[in-house]
């Protein structure tokens, strides 16, 4: 019987039914997870994504099809799962996972990026670039040979980068025949392995990733079970840690300058929000000034948050570059150019303590070195361990000094302030990843540790160059600001400030050595010594 349209169905009802904008519109206000997988080799990491993928109809019929092993009356068991994520020719050959592979998917609930990283130990590097913007980590262990070395440094790795939401996936229910005795064995031990690594949610779900018990659907064969399915848990966990209520950091990428008219200073929101009229301040210089105007590509903006890419622009006129930053005034980071950090080493070459690397720190990068290893640790036992050097995919603390000082928060506070990579300086190969834990203060004698001002722009910059050469931190500002020369002070710098046309200081040369009075006193020697020895000495170094 043909098919009678009556004006209820023209084109109008067509349009009351589906309207692309609102669709959009409901895409974009859900809310977005990341999550990435993890474990060691054949746990079944890509399969367990197909089947995810699958079963929550999120892949195409053609690519459904070009993954498909024979025909057979159950088609889903004859879908290689593996194959919907694991894309490159070397992969599909060798049945195994290299690189990290990215999917988006979606739900009623939320919208997913997907991380699938490697389980073989020579690719950890890729796993820690998937997981480091992750906000879930899955663990994927097999039922059969329980936590391996690499399921354990996996698990230390996510703990490393902040990911404050772990999924330790029991997979392979099936090759045990769905044993609860099993399953409540493994878990015991991981929730012992996540109380040793500070885990502060961990849901450890039985499933069967090629089967697809209790990915997306619960299934009849683990009845025992009374927690939430995979996709149930990603579709409820609470996400949190919202970047944009903390302190504004803007990492200066480039000074965009049209005309004459205009000085814009561009980069992407690490974190925080900013407004115009707030008041910022520019490090390294600690200069401050209010913000002007936000602009972006479609215009100016009343308001912008993390992680936005923007142009400001300041009311005053600052010496603002590359590798600089715009901070909150009333919150800024930390300044310095030692620290202690957690590093992920990458390079087949061991680490050489006493060699210059380059780091890589938000948007600029500065030359430095580790001076002492403080521990390793041992992957079997989680337990720290001395070293003298760190090899392929071992994982320590260290400390580190740069040349220059950096804008830090710690990592646990701040991804982006808080983390950085070492780069080889003859093979540009990316050698370690890193996590700021905390600001080593008191590297240098207490008595080399001071704020001097010089009104003389010539003198003072014959000064640093003398106070960089005695191998001194100096850091080098036009602020009379007293927190922050406190602040640089605690963190045992020399503070060199630009006193030209400043009020605030007594003479020409004046020295203020206590951070928390900050009393600035003339600085006074004998007719015969020089400005440039008169400081060093004052500073208990002499004039190289």
């Amino acid at each position: 019987m043909p098919l009678s349209l009556s004006d209820s169905t023209g084109p109008g009802a067509v349009e009351d039914m589906f309207s692309m904008e609102e669709f959009l519109a409901a895409e974009q206000a859900k809310e977005l997870v990341r999550f990435s997988t993890a474990g060691s080799v054949d746990d079944g990491k890509s399969t367990l994504i197909g089947r995810l993928l699958y079963d929550s109809q999120n892949v195409y019929e053609d690519h459904v099809r070009a993954v498909t092993k024979a025909a057979s009356a159950n088609v889903a068991a004859a879908i290689d799962f593996a194959q919907l994520t694991d894309g490159l020719r070397a992969e599909r050959e060798q049945g195994i996972t290299i690189d990290v592979a990215y999917r988006y998917f979606s739900t009623t609930h939320r919208k997913f990026i997907i991380a699938d990283t490697p389980g073989h130990e020579q690719y950890t590097r890729n796993m820690a670039t998937g997981a480091s913007t992750a906000d879930v980590a899955i663990i994927l262990v097999d039922a059969r040979k329980g936590i391996l070395t690499q399921s354990r440094r996996h698990a230390y790795i996510a703990s490393l980068l902040g990911t404050r939401h772990i999924v330790a996936a029991v997979n392979k229910m099936d090759l045990v025949d769905y044993s609860p005795e099993v399953f409540y064995g493994l878990q015991r031990d991981l929730e012992q392995l996540a109380q040793k690594l500070h885990l502060a949610d961990l849901q450890v779900i039985p499933i069967s990733a090629l089967l697809g018990d209790n990915v997306v659907d619960r299934g009849v064969n683990m009845d025992w079970y009374e927690g939430p399915t995979l996709l149930e848990y990603l579709e409820t966990v609470p996400l949190g840690q919202d970047v944009t209520g903390r302190p504004f950091r803007l990492p200066i990428q480039r000074v965009i300058r049209p005309d004459q008219d205009y000085r814009g200073f561009a980069g992407q929101i690490a974190s925080g929000a900013v407004w115009p009229g707030d008041r910022v301040v520019a490090l390294p210089s600690g200069r401050t000034s209010r913000v002007k105007s936000i602009t972006t590509f479609d215009g100016d903006l009343a308001r912008a948050i993390a992680p936005m890419s923007i142009a400001v622009t300041l009311e005053d006129e600052l010496d603002i570059s590359r590798g600089e930053m715009l901070a909150a005034a009333h919150q800024p980071p930390l300044v310095a150019a030692n620290f202690s950090a957690a590093l992920v080493w990458m390079d087949a070459q061991p680490l050489d303590a006493g060699k210059s690397y380059l780091l890589k720190h938000t948007s600029q990068t500065v030359k430095a070195r580790v001076t002492a290893i403080r521990h390793r640790v041992n992957m079997q036992t989680l337990d720290a361990e001395p070293a003298a050097t760190l090899e392929l995919n071992s994982i320590g603390v260290v400390d580190v000094e740069t040349t220059r000082p950096l804008f830090l928060d710690p990592y646990d506070a701040n991804r982006l302030t808080g983390s950085f990579i070492l780069i080889d300086p003859v093979s540009h190969a990316t050698v370690a990843a890193g996590m700021v834990r905390e600001v080593l203060s008191g590297q240098q004698n207490a008595s080399a540790v001071a704020a001097i001002a010089i009104r003389n722009p010539d003198l003072l910059r014959t000064v640093e160059t003398a106070l960089l050469g005695a191998g001194l931190q100096v850091v080098r500002t036009r602020t009379a600001n007293r927190y922050l020369i406190q602040k640089l002070l605690q963190i045992g710098v020399v503070v060199l400030i630009e006193a030209e046309g400043l009020s605030d200081f007594p003479t020409e040369i004046s020295i203020a050595r206590d951070p928390a009075s900050l009393v600035f006193e003339p600085l006074a020697g004998s007719q015969d010594e020089s400005d440039i020895d008169l400081v060093l000495r004052a500073l208990n170094r002499s004039n190289p």
